[in-house]
Parts: structure tokens; sequence; C-alpha cells
């Protein structure tokens, strides 16, 4: 097993986060605490805009808690750190765009994992399940967030069954933005990333604390707390100079030049 289960590679804005715990890339205590002050360190940095993550290998992206781990000793209502399990979450803050790029096998609590990114990307291959209820047991995390990000039958079929889903289904139900050759998955999750970190981040991190919070909240509720200066990102956003940035390359007729500030 690799004594460095969390690899990281910066390149620019952008921040590359590899699971890398041979053969399976399943995740025990000690690296969901990694993984948390990866993410915490990525959230606090000024410098960097955007996070891909991935998994080392073909086969896994990842199954989720490590089971032999927790054979061993590991204890599922243990410390899993900053942001809870696999460092994403319930990161507080995390205004910032994470990719995750999904190369192999996603289930369980790995598919929680991906499903904390805001955008996934998929290799052909990938599949993805829920099989907790096999096990007895239940995909907490996953009951909450699929049926809001896909059709509820389809989200209650996965969790009570726990059938597998290929990449061009899960694409079809809409929680994989799209499937990529194997070879091209890590190619496409770059340039998506570095257009983001190209963007606006100010208006980014606005939108992610927009849909965050607004997710529970009625229309006019979440308008409010906008309008009514509740929202920090948006308040700065405002306030900013790439707000005055963006208004004057357009009468200008250039790109602007986002400083995030």
């Amino acid at each position: 097993m690799s004594d460095n289960p969390i690899r990281t590679e910066r390149r620019g804005h952008v921040l590359e986060v590899t699971l890398d715990r041979p053969k399976a890339n399943a995740i025990d205590l000690a690296t969901s605490r990694i993984m948390g002050e990866v993410f915490t360190r990525f959230r606090d940095d000024p410098d960097l805009r955007v996070a891909v993550l991935t998994a080392a290998g073909e086969k896994f992206f990842c199954p989720g808690w490590d089971l032999k781990a927790a054979a061993g000793g590991d204890a599922v209502d243990g410390d899993y750190g900053k942001g809870g399990f696999g460092g994403l979450q319930e990161l507080r803050g995390l205004n910032k765009p994470v990719i995750a790029a999904v190369n192999g096998i996603c289930c369980g609590g790995g598919l929680e994992l991906a499903l904390s990114a805001d955008l996934i990307l998929a290799a052909g291959h990938a599949t993805f399940a829920l099989p907790e209820i096999r096990s007895g047991t239940v995909a907490d995390a996953a009951s909450i967030k699929l049926p809001r990000r896909i059709p509820y039958h389809i989200a209650m079929e996965m969790l009570m069954t726990g059938r597998w889903v290929d990449a061009q289904e899960a694409a079809r139900w809409g929680f994989v933005n799209r499937v990529v050759a194997a070879a091209d998955l890590m190619g496409e999750a770059r340039k998506l990333a570095d257009e983001l970190a190209a963007g606006p981040p100010l208006v980014l991190a606005a939108i992610k604390e927009i849909v965050r919070e607004a997710e529970g909240m009625k229309f006019q509720d979440a308008l409010n707390r906008i309008t009514s200066s509740q929202f920090e990102t948006v308040e700065r956003l405002y306030r900013s100079e790439d707000q005055l940035e963006g208004a004057r390359a357009f009468a200008e007729k250039r790109d602007p030049v986002w400083k995030g500030r």
C-alpha cells in the first residue's frame, strides 16, 4: 500500500488531487484526514482557483469506506477530519469549483465523494452504484444528495437495490456531465479546469455559495437574502475590482483580466 495515499500537483491556478491507495483506492480514517487537510489548504489558498479530484490506476476511482481498515479497528463513526469523509462533503466555505474525473469503479462512499464535486467527468468504462443496501447499511450522504440530482425514482432504485449504472446511463440521468474515452479523461478534465480557472473567481465563488445556501429555500427567500446583502461572496463581488474590470473590458471590447479582488 502506498505511503502517500494522496498525491497533489499544482498547475497554475489548478490543484490536481489523486487518490492513490492500491488496490482499490478505498478511504480509511487516516486518508480521509489527509484529504481534509488538502482541500482545506486548497480552499484557503488565494492562488488556487479550481481542483480536480481523480484516482490512480484504471479500474477503481473509489469504492468508499475501507472495510479492511474497519475490520482492523477503524471505527465507522471515527474522526474523518476536516470536511468529513474524503475532505469534501462537509467542508465549510469551499467556494471554488471542484471537478471529479472518475476513472473507474465509483461506488458507495466513492460515489458520495464524486457527488460532492461540482462537475463530474467519467471515463467510458466507469460504473456507479450504492451497494450499501446489500450489507445492511445506509448510504447516508447519497440518500440526501442523489434524489436532488436525478429523478426521484431512479435515485430510489439505486439506493434500494444497489444496482450498477454504467457511465452512459449516469450521463443520461444527469449526475455525470459527460463521458469521455479513458485515455482522454485527464486531458478533458484539465481543459475544463483551465476554462474555469480563467474565469472570474469571485463570480464562481458567489455561484457556489448561492446554490449551496439556496438549495433548501424558497425562491423569494433566497432572492431576499441576496438583495439584503446576506451572502458574503456576493457582497465581495459587488465591491470588487473585478466587477469594474468586467464592465470596462466589455466597453473596451477586450478580454477581462481577473484578479480575484
